[in-house]
């Protein structure tokens, strides 16, 4: 499971010129999944990132998890995550996860982190074309990879 973090000042995320998804401060995440992940990497992923001390204290060191400064986490399926350009100019993605799998998977990554969270937790919709907009604060933005 692979996940792309960043720091936002405010990140939305549209669907047919609708905004389904959105935060003030918190985080965007951008959650890749492979055909070989498991609920332990959901679980061990979700944990991490909620714990991740990346705001900024008084003293502006970054001590402070997402909870710490009431922030929200937009939560986003990007299969694109797992592309691989080794060979040629066209990604391919035979690492990622069919949606039968990686949609169960990404609403228990959602749950997870709703229950470990004291965060308002938005997503995007799977399988869908959206449009992201974010403001990275920072910029801060963290790659996490549970297989690494």
């Amino acid at each position: 499971m692979r996940a792309v973090i960043q720091r936002v000042l405010n990140a939305s995320v549209t669907v047919n010129d609708k905004i389904i998804g959105q935060t003030s401060l918190g985080l965007l995440i951008l959650l890749g999944i492979e055909h070989n992940d498991t609920e332990e990497d959901v679980i061990k992923l979700a944990k991490k990132i909620v714990s991740l001390r990346i705001f900024s204290d008084d003293e502006g060191k970054m001590n402070l998890n997402v909870d710490s400064v009431n922030g929200g986490l937009l939560i986003i399926s990007q299969f694109t995550l797992h592309a691989s350009t080794k060979k040629g100019t066209r990604p391919s993605f035979v690492r990622a996860a069919h949606p039968s799998l990686a949609i169960p998977l990404y609403e228990r990554f959602i749950s997870e982190c709703r229950s470990i969270s004291n965060s308002h937790v938005e997503t995007g919709e799977f399988g869908a074309d959206m449009s992201v907009s974010l403001v990275n604060s920072g910029p801060v933005t963290i790659i996490i990879d549970t297989k690494d």
